[in-house]
């Protein structure tokens, strides 16, 4: 089978961790010898490269088209604007990437299924090119885009248009395909296919030799993600209050950083406080493995995969019981759900994980549960219903 994966959540050689999740799951699924796929990624259009200009000059250096792990990629670019541009993204989108699908296709790749990931903008742009160039479409919802979009009114329209026009629906985790029935979508439409981890990358290693390579000698939490108010970071340095022998370390960057560095000071936690940047991914596993608990506080999640992937370096975790985390966090081996998402849950949830600390081996035994191989059977078997669905009504018509 021949795929067209369309998701601005693609990983390019200026944002190498962005939306790694979409390209690890498109990885193992390519690798299963079964499905090829061509990888359109649109971003952004900004006329200036210039450093100062910060995330927006990244944007503008990406390449045109590019190659990862033997995929091809091309990055056409979509006009964001200002105050409307949630309303029209979709439309824009879908306009700007109709040229690049249709070089794809002159070239001699005619795909037999787009598949997109992140209902909005991205999954009602692939309907729109679906129906351009008569092609069946999936979409992947993933969280915020079922979670949160849908509360205003033409996202929510538009999202419930692409679902009833898509050929399949898949959810990272169950809770998110209950929400997606709430908003009315046929349950009939929707297959949940959880997220994996990458067990050869993230793995146990010499957990000592980790630590001193990181200058640790206290019990010390580790924080992963984006700097801003969802993944609650502010909680953690909050809660570090009534930990005075606890360390904290946060891995991320995002425009909350000045914030979260003042919230420290003011808190008097500042010197327990490592902030990290950016770590690739490759580099993640050291983090892990030299971290107590890894701590996921945030109000919203559809399937974290930081959670698996600490897990699968024997690190267990402390998160806040929201979304699809209870389907991640289902044992004690795993480590601990918060009771409320407060820094006081937050504290009480570190100090009973400390006085039954599981084995680090029990942990990574829990994550071997969670390998890509049922999540990529799921799709070759979606994938080929569709396929032979369409080739069916092809030879009706004929």
């Amino acid at each position: 089978m021949k795929l067209l994966t369309f998701s601005t959540l693609f990983p390019n050689a200026e944002q190498p961790n962005h939306g790694i999740f979409v390209e690890t799951r498109l990885r193992y699924l390519v690798a299963s010898g079964q499905v090829e796929s061509r990888v359109v990624a649109p971003v952004p259009w900004f006329p200036l490269r210039h450093a100062r200009f910060g995330h927006y000059a990244a944007l503008a250096r990406v390449p045109a088209r590019e190659q990862r792990h033997g995929l091809k990629i091309v990055h056409p670019r979509y006009l964001v604007l200002p105050k409307v541009g949630m309303q029209v993204t979709p439309l824009l989108m879908a306009r700007a990437a109709r040229s690049a699908v249709a070089r794809i296709l002159d070239e001699g790749y005619d795909f037999d299924v787009i598949d997109a990931h992140y209902f909005y903008p991205d999954g009602v742009a692939a309907v729109m090119l679906g129906k351009y160039f008569n092609k069946p479409v999936t979409i992947t919802a993933r969280g915020t885009d079922i979670n949160l979009i849908p509360r205003f009114p033409l996202p929510r329209k538009m999202i419930l248009w692409a679902a009833r026009n898509a050929k399949g629906v898949i959810t990272v985790c169950n809770a998110l395909k209950d929400e997606m029935v709430e908003l009315g979508v046929a349950a009939s439409s929707i297959t949940p296919l959880r997220n994996g981890v990458d067990l050869q990358r993230f793995a146990p290693g010499d957990r000592g030799a980790a630590r001193a390579a990181l200058g640790l000698t206290h019990f010390t939490l580790l924080s992963v993600g984006l700097l801003d108010p969802r993944k609650g970071h502010d909680l953690v340095i909050r809660a570090l209050v009534d930990l005075p022998d606890v360390r904290l370390m946060i891995a991320g960057i995002g425009p909350e950083r000045r914030a979260l560095e003042t919230l420290a000071q003011q808190l008097g936690v500042a010197a327990r406080v490592s902030f990290l940047g950016g770590v690739p991914q490759v580099e993640l596993a050291t983090y892990y493995n030299a971290a107590d608990v890894l701590v996921l506080a945030s109000s919203r999640e559809g399937w974290a995969n930081v959670l698996l992937e600490s897990m699968a370096c024997g690190t267990p975790v402390v998160a806040s019981n929201v979304w699809g985390t209870p389907e991640v966090v289902a044992a004690p081996e795993a480590g601990l759900l918060m009771s409320e998402r407060t820094p006081d849950a937050l504290v009480d949830a570190v100090n009973m994980l400390r006085a039954d600390y599981p084995d680090h081996g029990a942990t990574r035994r829990y994550a071997e549960r969670f390998s890509w191989d049922a999540t990529t059977q799921g799709q070759i078997d979606l994938f080929q219903n569709i396929v032979n669905d369409n080739n069916s009504m092809v030879g009706q018509a004929a």
